[in-house]
């Protein structure tokens, strides 16, 4: 899995400059994503959490899950909203 990872990111950064043009509200530098198991929470997030590697874990588990197809309107992650808010403080504590 470790080799597909590289495109991920790659598919990540395509997605997320796509959905910034039709999405006027997510600051320059940033995108949306929408987060939860069950009612999914929009959130708005730095690009620079792809480059950590506990992100691009979630990246991974949401193309398994979704693959590139998120019709929401930005990337679709599937976890627990109080993992990926844990998540999310840890990264801009680093």
């Amino acid at each position: 899995m470790g080799i597909r990872l590289p495109s991920v990111v790659l598919n990540a950064k395509h997605i997320s400059k796509l959905l910034h043009r039709n999405q006027p509200d997510v600051p320059k530098g940033h995108m949306a994503v929408y987060v939860g198991e069950i009612q999914k929470k929009r959130d708005v997030v730095p690009i620079s959490y792809l480059n950590h590697p506990s992100f691009q874990d979630l990246l991974l588990q949401a193309e398994e899950e979704f693959g590139f197809n998120h019709p929401m309107g930005g990337l679709t992650i599937s976890c627990r909203e109080d993992a990926f808010i844990g998540l999310t403080a840890r990264l801009n504590s680093s």
